[in-house]
């Protein structure tokens, strides 16, 4: 996830990381520019056109669907972005409800070999959460205890979940955790799971592909009717206004597509790694 200083306007405007969508368009911009340039060429110069042509008339439609496109962007960021802030908000409760359960485990359990169990076992929820998420093969080489054995073929996060509640019941039998006391621990335990079915939902149910390829299309013919009209009233100033307009709202649909799954790779993804890193860090404070 990038860093940045909010108020630092002078760096918004002059900076281009990796993920700027300036970068990503600058190709389709100067075809776009081409394009521009090309129909402006054929009606003033070749065919030449007056103003009073039919077709000086079709920015009339361009304002009708302007605000169309509008509030399908609108919805289509709004959505994007509720996506990644409800993610971001389940691996926080991940962080607390880890927390917690570090801390009632440490107070309850009385042997340190016990104790030691669960401050390898816990980090390594999220550890596990963090590749199923991305999709990376779990790799054995995260776990240094003998017990951690996981099997590559059954959903990773789901064996973690059921071994930590093993062995809290394994200690329940042998009266080293009461009845209350189970009651007590289960809530956390149970909201591992909760929260590793909250983000496969996420992961797995991308916007409807009917709605997106709608909104790329419309933008695509939308931008390419524009110098139709434009070049009567603004000559061959068309080309940067053209550019412009296509700049922005392709840039909204990029932003959306890049933040509504934020378990991957790109720049403004959640940093899960990092997180599943603190956790560890924090439990081990805890042990």
């Amino acid at each position: 996830m990038v860093q940045y200083n909010p108020k630092d306007w002078i760096t918004f405007i002059f900076r281009f990381h990796k993920s700027d969508t300036f970068r990503k368009l600058f190709p389709m911009m100067i075809f776009i520019g081409l394009y521009t340039y090309g129909v402006g060429y054929l009606e003033l110069e070749y065919w030449k056109l007056s103003e009073k042509n039919h077709l000086s008339n079709i920015t009339v439609m361009h304002g009708m669907l302007g605000f169309v496109i509008s509030l399908l962007l609108v919805f289509r960021t709004n959505t994007a972005y509720d996506r990644w802030w409800e993610g971001r908000k389940l691996w926080g409760a991940l962080v607390n409800n880890s927390r917690n359960l570090a801390i009632k485990l440490h107070v309850i359990l009385k042997e340190e070999h016990d104790r030691k169990y669960f401050e390898k076992l816990i980090p390594s929820y999220a550890s596990i959460l963090v590749k199923h998420l991305t999709n990376k093969e779990t790799s054995l080489q995260l776990f240094d205890h003998a017990e951690l054995k996981i099997d590559q073929h059954k959903h990773h996060p789901n064996q973690v979940a059921k071994m930590i509640f093993q062995k809290v019941n394994d200690l329940h039998e042998q009266k080293k955790i009461t009845g209350d006391q189970l009651i007590i621990l289960n809530a956390e335990i149970q909201s591992f799971t909760d929260i590793c079915g909250a983000c496969e939902r996420i992961k797995n149910t991308p916007i409807p592909y009917s709605y997106s390829a709608f909104i790329k299309k419309f933008i695509f013919f939308y931008i390419m009717t524009l110098p139709f009209g434009y070049v009567f009233s603004l000559g061959y100033y068309a080309v940067p206004v053209v550019v412009f307009v296509f700049y922005v709202l392709a840039s909204l649909e990029l932003i959306a597509e890049e933040i509504e799954d934020p378990f991957g790779f790109d720049a403004n993804d959640l940093p899960i790694d990092k997180i599943a890193a603190n956790i560890k860090k924090h439990v081990e404070e805890v042990f």
